[in-house]
C-alpha cells in the first residue's frame, strides 16, 4: 500500500487564492507542500489541482519516487533489499553488483556529462571527495581543530578516479568498479537527475502546472494557472550596472545554483567549501556561485560544474547548448551572464 505523505512526515499543505481555469466545476486551486529528509534537504512542491485530495495524490507520487531515488543513490547508508551506490562502493574490486535500472541510467548519464564538461563532473571522484567530507565533518564538530587535507593524500586518492574503471553491463544490469580503491560519489548530479525523472513522471500523471524544488534544484512544469511563468529568485545577483536580475520566469525548465556559500568549514579564517575542482583537488575559487537554466534538471546539475572552469571556457560550453543559459557571480560581486539569460528575467 502506498504510504500517505500526510501521515508519514507531517506534510504541510496550504491553500492559496483560487486560480480560474475554465468553468467553476473544473477550477483549479493552488496548493503547497513541504517535506524533509529526502536527499538530506527540504523538498517543496507548489501546484494547481482540482482538490486537496488530487494534490495530495500527486505529492505522494513525487515523495514515494524521490524516496526510491534517494535510497538508490545513497553513498552513506544501506537499505534492506536494495543494492545502491554504497553497495557498489563496498564491492569495489571484488564483484559486479546487480542494480536497479535507474542506477544504470544515472551512471550512463553521468558518463555523458563527464565528456560534456571535460571531466569537471566526475562521479568517480569519490576517493578525493571523501577526504574533504571527513575533514569538513571533523571541523564542524571541533572548529578549533579544523585542518586541511594533505596534498599528498589527495594526490594518492586522485589516482583512483578514472571514470572508465566503472564497468557497466546493461544486459545483466550490473555495475563493477574495477579499481578496488575507487568509490562513486554522485552528489554532484543525483539530486538534479532525480528531480528531472520525478517531474516527468508527475507530468505524465496529469500534474501539468507545478514547481518542484529539492534543496534548490528547481524544476518548473508548465506555468501558473493565471498564465504567468513561475517566478524564482537567485541569491544576490546584480549586473555591473546595478540592475536587479534576481528573479527569473520559468516554464518547462530547470534552475540550479551551485555556490561556495553552501557547505563549508573555516581554517585560519578562510572558508573551504564542498565544490572540489578535480584539477586542483581543492575547492574551486573562481566564482561565488553559478546559476544554470536548462530544460533538463540533471544536466543543469552537471553544467553547474562550470564553476570549476575559467569563464571563457564555461561560457563557450553554455553557448554551445540549445536552451541553456548561465549566470556567474564573481568573488567581487561582479555578475556575467550568457547571451540570452536576461530573456528569462521576471519582474
Amino acid at each position: 500500500m502506498q504510504r500517505k505523505v500526510t501521515a508519514a512526515i507531517m506534510i504541510i499543505v496550504l491553500l492559496f487564492t483560487p486560480a480560474a481555469c475554465g468553468s467553476e466545476r473544473n477550477e483549479k486551486k493552488r496548493f503547497e507542500a513541504e517535506f524533509l529528509r529526502l536527499f538530506d534537504t527540504v523538498t517543496r512542491v507548489i501546484g494547481y489541482a482540482g482538490s486537496k485530495d488530487d494534490f495530495n495524490r500527486q505529492v505522494n507520487l513525487i515523495y514515494d519516487n524521490l524516496e526510491e531515488y534517494h535510497q538508490l543513490f545513497d553513498i552513506y547508508n544501506s537499505y534492506e533489499g536494495i543494492a545502491n551506490i554504497k553497495t557498489i562502493n563496498d564491492q569495489a574490486g571484488i564483484a559486479p553488483v546487480k542494480v536497479d535500472r535507474r542506477i544504470i541510467d544515472l551512471l550512463l548519464f553521468s558518463k555523458e556529462a563527464y565528456q560534456l564538461t571535460d571531466g569537471q563532473l566526475n562521479v568517480a571522484l569519490g576517493a578525493v571527495l571523501k577526504i574533504w567530507h571527513d575533514h569538513r565533518e571533523a571541523a564542524l564538530e571541533n572548529p578549533e581543530a579544523a585542518a586541511l587535507p594533505a596534498m599528498e593524500e589527495l594526490k594518492r586518492a586522485s589516482e583512483h578516479t578514472d571514470i572508465d574503471q566503472i564497468i557497466i553491463d546493461q544486459e545483466n544490469s550490473t555495475v563493477y568498479l574495477a579499481d578496488p580503491q575507487m568509490s562513486l560519489d554522485v552528489g554532484g548530479i543525483a539530486k538534479g537527475y532525480a528531480v528531472e525523472q520525478v517531474s516527468r513522471l508527475a507530468e505524465k500523471n496529469g500534474f501539468t502546472q507545478a514547481l518542484i524544488s529539492v534543496g534548490g534544484n528547481v524544476r518548473a512544469i508548465g506555468i501558473r494557472a493565471d498564465g504567468v511563468k513561475w517566478k524564482v529568485g537567485i541569491q544576490n545577483p546584480f549586473d555591473q550596472n546595478g540592475e536587479d536580475i534576481s528573479k527569473v520566469g520559468l516554464k518547462d525548465i530547470s534552475l540550479v545554483t551551485s555556490g561556495s556559500y553552501e557547505r563549508y568549514y573555516v581554517v585560519d579564517g578562510k572558508k573551504y567549501h564542498h565544490i572540489i575542482d578535480p584539477d586542483t583537488l581543492f575547492p574551486a575559487e573562481g566564482y561565488e556561485s553559478v546559476t544554470i537554466l536548462c530544460p533538463d534538471s540533471g544536466m543543469a546539475d552537471a553544467l553547474a560544474k562550470v564553476i570549476n572552469m575559467p569563464y571563457e571556457e564555461g561560457l563557450a560550453l553554455i553557448e554551445s547548448l540549445p536552451g541553456t543559459e548561465a549566470l556567474w557571480v564573481f568573488p567581487d560581486k561582479t555578475v556575467k551572464t550568457s547571451s540570452h539569460f536576461k530573456d528569462f528575467l521576471a519582474d
